[in-house]
């Protein structure tokens, strides 16, 4: 039986993790110190061992790797606005804490640690779709930590033979992320307000695109960068390939609730990008990755599991 660890085990994107791996018979551990988790999230990860503690305690975090084979390094602490308000805790958590959890999986003889990177490394490198073989140009104290994160991945890789694989995660949306957070992202907003027949705020005139990732695929991603033999200490792009305004997005989400909103338009937010598209065919050939589930469709999931928190219950048309 295989023994995972996943940093962030509360959060949006790691419990989705956990979940998957217990579904097919792996031994879980999360780790995670309820900053952004939800305890709630772990109603959905029953027989998970849940360990409470923050990655930026070394000591804490290499008792959590006792045993593990794999890591899947989903902490952080989310937000280019956060960032751009608070840059040290940003850094704090998101490098000091990485270096810890690398070390600490290093000296733990882990097999392998998955790093979650994001796509806000990109930045302003010129160009569509982004490609991993693209030189970065972070803008936000967010995306420069999250680079930073990459590299002491790869260096990892390179002076210890410790190996790890970084997924850059374009734009993530899916169940149980949290709307009612300052800095929630643009999805899950976007549809408990539509369904609740708030009146949204788009940043910007709503021209700007996304490549948004259903969580499913992200998951997928994880568990074969997991296992990929050959990969250590590469870099790929989770994304759909698919770029989508978010006035756009607006209006899915709109049809698929059956309701109409008239969003307040905000000036655009410092250190947001412009226009993000992924090249997908690096994951694809390395990993054997596909985006199985659609925007639409995980949209429609999303918005079921909303209603249902909402005790609407029943399934979106």
């Amino acid at each position: 039986m295989t023994r995972y660890l996943v940093t962030g085990g509360a959060g949006f994107i790691g419990s989705n993790v956990g979940t998957a791996l217990l579904a097919r018979g792996d031994t879980v551990r999360v780790f995670d110190n309820f900053s952004t988790g939800l305890r709630a999230n772990l109603t959905a990860l029953a027989g998970a061992e849940v360990v409470e503690g923050d990655i930026r305690s070394y000591h804490i975090v290499r008792e959590a790797m006792d045993g593990v084979d794999f890591v899947l390094h989903q902490a952080a602490l989310p937000s280019v606005p956060r960032s751009v308000r608070d840059p040290i805790t940003s850094n704090d958590v998101n490098v000091v804490g990485t270096l810890n959890v690398l070390t600490a999986a290093r000296d733990a003889k882990v097999k392998r640690l998955v790093y979650a990177g994001s796509s806000s490394v990109y930045g302003r490198t010129p160009g569509l779709p982004k490609r991993e073989s693209m030189p970065p140009s972070p803008i936000s104290p967010y995306a420069v930590s999250k680079l930073a994160g990459e590299h002491y991945c790869q260096s990892f890789t390179e002076l210890y033979g410790f190996e790890t694989v970084i997924l850059r995660y374009f734009n993530v949306f899916g169940p149980r992320q949290n709307p009612k957070s300052e800095y929630a992202a643009v999805v899950p907003k976007f549809i408990h307000m539509v369904l609740h027949g708030e009146r949204p705020t788009i940043n910007g005139d709503g021209s700007q695109t996304r490549d948004f990732t259903y969580v499913e695929n992200v998951v997928h991603a994880n568990l074969l960068a997991a296992a990929q033999e050959g990969v250590a200490g590469r870099i790929f792009n989770i994304a759909t390939g698919q770029q989508v305004p978010l006035l756009e997005m607006l209006h899915i989400v709109e049809r698929i609730c059956g309701r109409k909103v008239d969003p307040y338009f905000q000036p655009r937010r410092t250190g947001d990008v412009e226009h993000s598209l992924a090249a997908i065919d690096e994951a694809r050939a390395g990993l054997g990755y596909e985006p199985n589930v659609t925007l639409e469709a995980g949209l429609r999931r999303t918005i079921d599991a909303v209603r249902r928190e909402l005790g609407e219950g029943a399934a979106v048309a």
